[in-house]
């Protein structure tokens, strides 16, 4: 229906598929087993009238939405702001203890990571700007476990540490917005 406005805008939050480890974290691409997962991602999203795709820069988190793209014949939109949060400026030795250390406090971080507050800070802006620019929308974010869960944080509390830990690789979210208020969330992996 032509001039026919959704009242509500959808954002499905898909957290990267499995990765190939390697310390490039720009360019880590997905593994075997993600390459296959994304694949279902797409099957998945082709259900939700998708309308636009964004992603982080990240290769893992490209790949894992770059079917749904390509399906809607889309360019994707690449957004700085839904990159991984930084942990630290180098490999970290315990990596639960350092992820539990920034959770603990928000304002907490290694030298030259992000704390709590300033990767959520930079999500929510990027997340803030999507909503704006597609109001009664369905829009994918290609995106990252820790920085996902920030940014689902800052519009309701309950997701947090604990929500984060039981993430699967990949997940989606569908957040369900009226303007810029979250009214659900809805697991649809």
């Amino acid at each position: 229906m032509e001039g026919w406005i959704r009242l509500q805008t959808h954002l499905y939050f898909v957290r990267h598929a499995h990765s190939t480890y390697t310390p490039d974290e720009l360019g880590r691409p997905l593994s075997e087993q993600g390459f296959a997962d994304a694949s279902m991602v797409t099957a998945l999203l082709k259900k939700e009238a998708i309308d636009e795709v964004y992603a982080s820069p990240y290769k893992r988190a490209i790949q894992t939405v770059e079917g749904i793209a390509e399906y809607i014949d889309k360019e994707m939109k690449l957004v700085e702001g839904l990159k991984e949060r930084t942990l630290a400026e180098k490999t970290v030795e315990d990596f639960q203890q350092a992820i539990i250390k920034v959770w603990q406090d928000d304002d907490f971080a290694w030298k030259g990571g992000e704390s709590n507050r300033a990767a959520q800070k930079r999500g929510v802006h990027a997340v803030l700007q999507v909503l704006e620019n597609n109001m009664g929308r369905n829009v994918v974010i290609g995106t990252h476990g820790n920085i996902m869960v920030l940014i689902m944080n800052y519009f309701d509390p309950q997701y947090g540490f604990d929500f984060w830990k039981k993430l699967d690789m990949p997940d989606i979210y569908k957040l369900s917005f009226k303007k810029k208020k979250l009214l659900a969330v809805q697991r649809i992996w």
